[in-house]
């Protein structure tokens, strides 16, 4: 009797396979990687009502105390989807980023603003003076992801180091935001660094933007190629006297386009090892 009712017992069933956390995050981050470039709008808007700054205004400590505000209010926004800790991690590279940018610009004199976060828009750093040319614009372009891949490494090598699930997937996150931004469509960070190099590279990014626009069927790509594409077409019909704008001496353009495509490159490379650490991990778990 017992043999017949071990017979009859249905085998255990598997708990379906838990996708790597990196995987689960993918479409959200294409989304944000998006909105960290057109927060420009709402922070005009914000700008405006200046009546809820007015009394930052009269401490010393008011930009300190407007990114940190803004910070802790975008860390609460994001752990309402990746959980406190990934939050924390997330907003802290998105900041390193963005003080990448606000290094470049003090470098070169260019007043820079005080970063401000804007949840689920990532973060902006106010650029108050225009460059001078298209060098200093890409050299402000591209510090950003310089300072984002550098910290993604930073995070890529602790969670190889401590066996953190959490930081591998920090760093896969920065690894991808950071890539995304090179993409040479204005206004993303490759399409100023492409003004420095050749008006030929905004045709390419829009020939790579377009078919992954149809492909991912996300509106605010297609806002973004709107965007580049009337760059492209303004910038091409730039009349001569304004053209020294795009004047790079040969060997600074090569210097930059060597550190362009070597970033991606790495910043590529981190991506892939760090969805390797992932699945690897994944695949560990399940034995």
């Amino acid at each position: 009797m017992n043999t017949e009712l071990a017979l009859r017992e249905e085998p255990p069933r598997r708990s379906p396979e838990k996708k790597p956390f990196w995987k689960r995050l993918g479409p959200l981050l294409l989304g944000l990687g998006l909105l960290w470039k057109f927060k420009a709008p709402l922070i005009f808007v914000l700008s405006k009502l200046k009546f809820l700054l007015v009394g930052l205004k009269f401490l010393k400590l008011g930009k300190f105390l407007t990114t940190g505000l803004t910070m802790l209010l975008s860390m609460a926004a994001y752990a309402t989807v990746f959980g406190a800790k990934f939050a924390i991690g997330f907003v802290l590279l998105i900041l390193i980023h963005e003080l990448g940018h606000g290094a470049a610009m003090r470098l070169h004199g260019i007043r820079a603003g005080a970063p401000i976060f804007i949840p689920f828009m990532g973060a902006a750093i106010a650029m108050k003076d225009r460059p001078r040319d298209a060098r200093i614009e890409a050299e402000v372009g591209i510090a950003g992801p310089i300072a984002g891949g550098i910290a993604s490494a930073a995070c890529f090598a602790i969670g190889l180091a401590a066996q953190s699930p959490l930081f591998v997937a920090l760093a896969h996150t920065g690894f991808f935001l950071n890539l995304f931004n090179l993409l040479p469509v204005s206004p993303l960070d490759g399409g100023r660094v492409a003004a420095a190099l050749s008006k030929w590279l905004w045709i390419v990014g829009l020939a790579i933007a377009i078919p992954f626009a149809f492909v991912s069927a996300n509106p605010i790509l297609f806002f973004v190629i709107v965007l580049g594409s009337i760059r492209v077409w303004r910038e091409w019909k730039t009349p001569p006297e304004e053209a020294s704008y795009y004047v790079v001496p040969k060997k600074t353009r090569v210097a930059i386009g060597s550190l362009y495509f070597a970033l991606a490159a790495s910043l590529a490379i981190g991506m892939w090892a760090s969805e390797q650490a992932s699945t690897a991990r994944a695949v560990v778990q399940d034995f």
